[in-house]
């Protein structure tokens, strides 16, 4: 049985049903519905009585005439600069009432509205007639009581409010006078109202007016004000039900701090987060677009795992691209590259070359590169079953450093040795599912390895066998091309086959190589491409192919 004692209207009692009484979830109050009671006075115990002053000069409302997320993000960004600019403390002097002077959040910062984390507490003074006092000379005040456009009335219920919003709460439990008060009076700007409106409308009827992005919008952000997080998710979730865009997208990840923070708006974030990623997957194709991107949107791109690009070195050269374009400072560079970007880099999966030079690049604060350069080489050395778990573990964290990416060039691990001759162990891994996309006529290739400075890959195919009777498996060796240069190099092609799971020689040869050019075997296990990609093929091992080739350069 509930503690006799226990406040109705506690928030931490009752938030828990704002959910349900949007209905978007189960609650003991799911079926509330308290619309007849709205402004009217044999239902309501005080009086809202809100001034509408003029908007802040050269804005309008977000959402007046807004027909685009792009007028209202416009509209917005106008209302933040000035709102900044405009540094007096909005307090109005009563007798017998309540004031609050409350603007929507529109700064970053939070600035040009009363701290949520505060008690919500009016500022009275009284006067001796009793009446509105608003002195001329008042630093606290800065605009005439004669600036008021125009005053609504509206009859509440202090229940009501009281339970949708911690807000409300406070203002009509804190202990003092005022809170006892019949007559609440709260100060906004023209640009507020509509949305105050709805706001107060959806306490009572857990429904909106607001069908368009921008309107809703102004209502996410009163929400966010005055603490209604039930409507909050309800912004959301229509928000979220509407067409996307990559302006739209861009818009909900550039949301003032306060709003992006909360709970309710996260899944609309979310939602922003994979629009962005899966609309830049590809990213060599849009590689332009990208670099535009705002730093929100870039780290929506790269947290992604299924980021198509040719390797993590790739992604390590854009970043640095990204920053040097947008922050000319080194000083700003070090910290964006520092906080943000470079914990999306997966480093682990960049190759050795490139490691060396991340040690020596200046862009990066030097301790940080020791740090993720150590951190890269010792995830290498780690066995196969370790590095799984390694990334198993990230998988339900934020930054995933140790999760492999869809890399259209596959990672290798590589061995060199310089004595007695220069020669180079590399070991390349594919999955059944990689090898099914290969047939009928597919090819993967690997990252570049090197050997005695000059640089190679592998490239598995499906293909026809020399009779061009069925389809094979074939594994080739080439050589990256650069001038006219020539390479001999012995070979060996081997793959970890079953019983024993060891490394199987399947062919040698020996190549002279000149720029561009490659040497393979079209068929590398001498079986159809049916019988190796069967369930009994001797050479998937838990799923995976593990293929090896040695290259030793010829004396």
């Amino acid at each position: 049985m509930r503690d006799s004692n226990a406040d109705l209207f506690d928030p931490r009692t009752i938030m828990d049903s704002d959910c349900a009484t949007a209905g978007l979830g189960p609650g003991p109050v799911s079926d509330s519905d308290f619309a007849f009671a709205f402004n009217d006075s044999n239902f309501s115990d005080r009086v809202l009585r809100i001034e509408i002053i003029p908007d802040l000069p050269e804005t309008k409302s977000d959402c007046d005439g807004c027909t685009s997320i792009a007028d209202w993000a416009r509209n917005r960004k106008r209302r933040r600069e000035d709102i900044k600019k405009d540094s007096a403390v909005d307090v109005l002097v009563h007798c017998e009432e309540q004031i609050l002077t409350c603007s929507m959040p529109d700064t970053e910062d939070g600035e040009g509205y009363v701290n949520q984390d505060e008690e919500a507490v009016a500022m009275i003074e009284e006067s001796p007639s009793g009446d509105e006092a608003a002195p001329a000379n008042d630093g606290l005040w800065s605009m005439d009581c004669s600036a008021v456009l125009r005053v609504k009335t509206i009859h509440i219920s202090s229940p009501i409010l009281a339970a949708k919003s911690p807000f409300f709460y406070k203002l009509f439990s804190n202990g003092m006078r005022e809170s006892e008060q019949r007559q609440v009076t709260l100060r906004i700007h023209a640009s507020e109202e509509a949305a105050l409106m709805d706001l107060l409308n959806f306490m009572y009827s857990n429904t909106l007016s607001a069908t368009t992005s921008p309107a809703l919008l102004d209502v996410l952000m009163a929400a966010d004000k005055f603490e209604v997080a039930s409507c909050m998710r309800y912004c959301s979730r229509l928000l979220r039900s509407m067409p996307m865009s990559c302006e739209s997208a861009l818009l909900y990840l550039d949301l003032p701090s306060s709003v992006l923070m909360a709970d309710a708006v996260q899944p609309l974030t979310d939602a922003a987060k994979q629009f962005l990623a899966a609309r830049y997957k590809d990213i060599t194709k849009f590689q332009d677009e990208v670099l535009n991107l705002p730093l929100a949107g870039v780290e929506a791109v790269l947290s992604s795992d299924d980021l198509q690009v040719p390797s993590e070195d790739a992604v390590y050269d854009f970043v640095l691209k990204w920053a040097r374009t947008h922050y000319p400072k080194l000083e700003d560079r070090r910290e964006v590259l520092g906080l943000r970007l470079g914990r999306l880099i997966r480093f682990p999966y960049m190759t050795c070359r490139k490691l060396r030079k991340v040690l020596t690049c200046n862009d990066f604060d030097p301790e940080l590169t020791s740090k993720v350069v150590l951190e890269a080489l010792f995830f290498k050395a780690e066995p196969p079953y370790r590095q799984r778990s390694l990334a198993a573990d990230e998988a339900s964290t934020r930054y995933h450093r140790f999760v492999e990416r869809a890399y259209k060039y596959r990672p290798v691990k590589v061995v060199e040795f310089e004595l007695p001759r220069q020669q180079c162990v590399v070991y390349l891994d594919l999955k059944r599912e990689e090898c099914s996309l290969l047939f009928p006529t597919g090819r993967v290739y690997s990252q570049a390895f090197h050997l005695g400075g000059q640089g190679f890959f592998l490239s598995a195919h499906c293909n026809m066998d020399q009779q061009s009777s069925f389809h094979c498996f074939g594994l080739f060796l080439g050589m990256q091309e650069k001038g006219s240069v020539t390479f001999a190099v012995d070979y060996e092609f081997a793959a970890r086959s079953k019983p024993t799971e060891e490394y199987v020689s399947k062919y040698k040869g020996n190549y002279t190589f000149t720029g561009g050019k490659a040497v393979g075997y079209r068929n590398l296990f001498s079986i159809p491409w049916t019988a190796f990609m069967a369930d009994d093929s001797l050479y998937f091992i838990d799923g995976v192919v593990h293929l090896r080739a040695e290259l030793t350069i010829r004396q």
